[in-house]
């Protein structure tokens, strides 16, 4: 999906007089990744301008005192202090050492002020908890690496957490998701810059795709949650949910193993994870249709029982909102890709049925099957397209007047408003 760069809420601010757009500065800190860091170093630091790349000056900045040494023991100095973010237009901060610190409080004064003069922020990966710290990211949309944005919207309610997304633009403010996403909110702002010719030309020297195809960081997600649920009470329910996706059974009955009532349960695992439970079992059964297509020759239908959807309908409805394709057509897609011929996986015996006669049938009949009376008492797993849309599957208004962190929808190219990501 693509769509020009709009802003956030608040005013948009001019940029100081001092600052210059094409001035990019990168905050680096103790304990940082390598490789995040050396992203904006190799795309904003190098003259490229043989190969039609406009080039921008590059400050290096230290955020706290020096040297800095980083994952693998690499000791580095950088050559500017914070007071060099003064003169930046663009400000990088490629990664935080650690999710669980705080941020050295004058780099996060230098950001708020650089913000308050126009300067536009980039966090990549785990920086976006530098953002978070600094408030930059209040009341805006929001991503992290899919395993840490549980955590960010946790610690940070106020931010509009989406862990589906590569990267979002939020027009001054922008982040990213992990590693290689980076590269791909990097080669965004110089397409913003300096338009597509100019993207597409850096691509090249970088040996990568100009935009990343659909899907975002939806097809790496697992079943990963917060280090903190591991030494609660709750961790014992979580695991027997995920030990059991093949059963039919819905918050109610893991509100009543927890030994809570629905609402308690409900805040206690936000408060937790930062997403509500419903969507969280309908991610995690959603998940495990995923491998079932990849590893196995179950048919569509077998599947949907096998990951304890009430019919195939609402799999189909559920796989396609949130992997951006139909079970049958993701199955190919993937064999295509990874040459998996059929009849390899795993397969009933009394399910030998020619796969693609069933699941044609099942696509048939999928526009006209209603779901029966016993479905509807499980919200998740409405499908049907004449159904009243889900309020889980349209964004959950949070205790904060925001979309719960994964429920969150990116606005439509037609519309003004957040910018993620996807390339179209």
């Amino acid at each position: 999906m693509s769509q020009e760069p709009t802003h956030g809420p608040g005013t948009t601010r001019k940029l100081a007089a001092r600052r210059r757009r094409e001035i990019v500065a990168v905050l680096l800190f103790g304990g940082g990744p390598i490789f995040e860091s050396s992203i904006p170093l190799s795309v904003f630091g190098i003259d490229r301008q043989d190969a039609g790349v406009p080039r921008y000056r590059l400050l290096v900045c230290a955020g706290e005192e020096g040297p800095l040494r980083t994952t693998g023991g690499l000791e580095l100095t950088a050559p500017y202090g914070l007071e060099a973010l003064s003169r930046a237009g663009t400000i990088v901060v490629p990664a935080w050492r650690s999710i669980t610190q705080p941020p050295p409080s004058a780099a996060l004064d230098a950001l708020r002020r650089a913000h308050e003069e126009g300067a536009r922020i980039i966090g990549l990966c785990t920086g976006a908890f530098v953002l978070a710290a600094a408030g930059l990211l209040d009341g805006r949309p929001a991503t992290t690496h899919w395993m840490y944005a549980p955590t960010l919207a946790k610690r940070y309610p106020a931010v509009h957490v989406d862990p589906r997304e590569l990267f979002v633009d939020d027009g001054d403010i922008l982040t990213s998701a992990g590693t290689a996403a980076g590269i791909d909110l990097c080669l965004h702002v110089v397409r913003t810059d300096h338009g597509a010719e100019a993207a597409g030309a850096l691509a090249r020297r970088l040996v990568v795709p100009p935009r990343r195809g659909n899907g975002g960081q939806e097809r790496y997600l697992d079943r990963s949650l917060p280090e903190e649920i591991g030494t609660d009470p709750l961790a014992e329910v979580v695991a027997w949910a995920l030990e059991h996706l093949h059963e039919q059974f819905d918050v109610e009955t893991l509100a009543a193993r927890a030994y809570m009532s629905r609402r308690t349960f409900d805040r206690r695992f936000r408060s937790l994870t930062g997403s509500a439970p419903l969507q969280w079992l309908i991610t995690q059964r959603v998940l495990q249709a995923q491998r079932l297509l990849e590893t196995s020759d179950y048919s569509v239908d077998e599947v949907a029982g096998r990951c304890g959807f009430r019919s195939p309908v609402a799999l189909r409805g559920h796989f396609r909102r949130q992997l951006g394709a139909s079970p049958a057509a993701y199955r190919a897609a993937y064999r295509a890709r990874t040459g998996r011929p059929e009849g390899g996986g795993e397969r009933a015996p009394e399910a030998r049925a020619d796969q693609a006669g069933t699941e044609s049938t099942a696509n048939c009949t999928a526009h006209t099957a209603r779901p029966e009376r016993g479905e509807r008492g499980d919200r998740g797993d409405r499908g049907d397209r004449g159904e009243r849309a889900d309020r889980t599957e349209r964004g959950v208004r949070g205790e904060h007047g925001k979309p719960d962190s994964d429920t969150y929808t990116p606005r439509l190219p037609s519309q003004r408003g957040r910018t993620p990501g996807r390339a179209p």
